[in-house]
């Protein structure tokens, strides 16, 4: 465990490298050990490496042993998950692209990061009108008050009540950061960053030491969506980072509530465009509760690592049987014949059918909306046997 998780490291610090290449890479070749050994002919063959981006992983890693980064590593930034960790945020595994290297300060939650004890998202703009503010604490208290872990961004406005309320409601709080977690941003929040660490946690997916840059912002905002199981957006104005936090929140399949608002103030007319898309208005403190308490529970943490398809030969053969005569598109075809009878992740779709994620779920979105697979908890998909399946499709 300690070998991979040191491969997770160093192939977070090859530049161009992002989350959803260390994936590939990871699902390409079994294990980051392996490949890291790979030469530049098989590494240039991993969808979206290429032989540009090959050369620079064989210059890259050169200068870099990985076991020796580690334990460098480990002197500044003596806390942190990588996605081969058991304790890595159940939830934020199952996006496309959680982050590899995953920071934190304050005190860990292992039923949180199992997905046992849910968590919700707040967030909207850095400059609320009063009623913003207001209904920012009167969720946050009711949500903190039902057992829920509140998620935010520490940013200016409604964050920053979100947070506040949290920790004055006795509740938990995670604020997910644009800098290293030794970072706090903007600077006025750094006594509210200190009662976080005492009460909940700080996470993010920068070292230590790292200082705000615009681009860490949006990409931030992925993972407050995935760490939660729904998201509430309480003012946004029409260009607002609540609103990319959103997209991601339905990118992963998770719910989106929306604060109405005025159509005079300018901070409402992101929300009001999330509701005429489809977004879940909030009508109320009990009303929320009650929509929130018809997320199914998630399953047991064994169950979503049991990813291998059924040997059943009887139940293989009924399911192909109701593709008979079931006209598709060749990709819908493949991610579904891919798809087992109990449920597994995107990932294992991603490396069964050597699609991209992007491509995958898109397919998952269309063989729901033709009742041919199931979204469950966590992000896992299973698949539908339907004797009764039309092929007018």
């Amino acid at each position: 465990m300690a070998q991979e998780r040191a491969f997770w490291l160093a192939w977070s610090q090859i530049p161009g490298i992002g989350a959803i290449l260390i994936r590939r890479l990871h699902q390409h070749f079994g294990t980051l050990e392996a490949a890291w050994d790979a030469g530049l002919t098989e590494l240039a063959t991993v969808d979206g490496v290429g032989r540009q981006i090959a050369e620079t992983i064989v210059a890259e890693r050169r200068n870099l042993d990985p076991v020796e980064l580690l334990e460098q590593h480990q002197t500044t930034n003596p806390n942190f998950w990588t996605l081969s960790d058991p304790d890595y945020p159940r939830l934020l595994r199952e996006i496309p692209d959680p982050p590899p290297v995953l920071y934190f300060r304050g005190r860990v939650s292992p039923p949180e990061n199992q997905g046992l004890l849910p968590a919700i998202a707040i967030v909207g703009t850095r400059k609320p009108s009063d009623y913003g503010r207001r209904w920012t604490r009167k969720l946050s208290a009711t949500l903190t008050k039902a057992g829920f872990t509140v998620v935010s961004g520490l940013a200016a406005g409604v964050d920053t009540e979100a947070h506040h309320t949290c920790l004055a409601t006795a509740g938990r709080t995670i604020a997910v950061l644009g800098t290293g977690v030794d970072v706090i941003y903007p600077w006025f929040n750094h006594k509210l960053a200190e009662q976080i660490v005492s009460q909940g946690l700080l996470l993010s997916e920068h070292p230590a030491g790292t200082q705000p840059d615009r681009s860490h912002f949006p990409r931030r905002n992925r993972i407050i969506a995935g760490l939660c199981r729904a998201t509430l957006i309480v003012e946004a104005p029409e260009r607002s980072g609540a609103l990319i936090t959103a997209r991601f929140a339905n990118d992963y399949g998770r719910e989106v509530y929306v604060l109405p608002g005025s159509l005079d103030n300018s901070r409402s007319k992101g929300c009001l465009e999330l509701l005429n898309q489809g977004a879940q208005v909030i009508l109320g403190e009990q009303e929320l509760l009650n929509g929130l308490g018809l997320l199914p529970n998630l399953p047991p943490l064994a169950s979503s690592v049991s990813l291998a398809p059924s040997s059943s030969t009887q139940l293989t053969m009924f399911a192909e049987e109701s593709l008979v005569g079931l006209e598709l598109a060749p990709e819908l075809r493949q991610v579904l014949q891919s798809m087992p009878l109990e449920p597994v992740t995107v990932d294992w779709l991603v490396e069964q059918t050597g699609l991209d994620a992007g491509t995958v779920l898109s397919v998952l979105s269309q063989l729901e909306l033709m009742d041919l697979a199931s979204m469950l908890p966590g992000m896992q998909y299973q698949r539908r046997l339907r004797s009764n399946v039309q092929d007018d499709f």
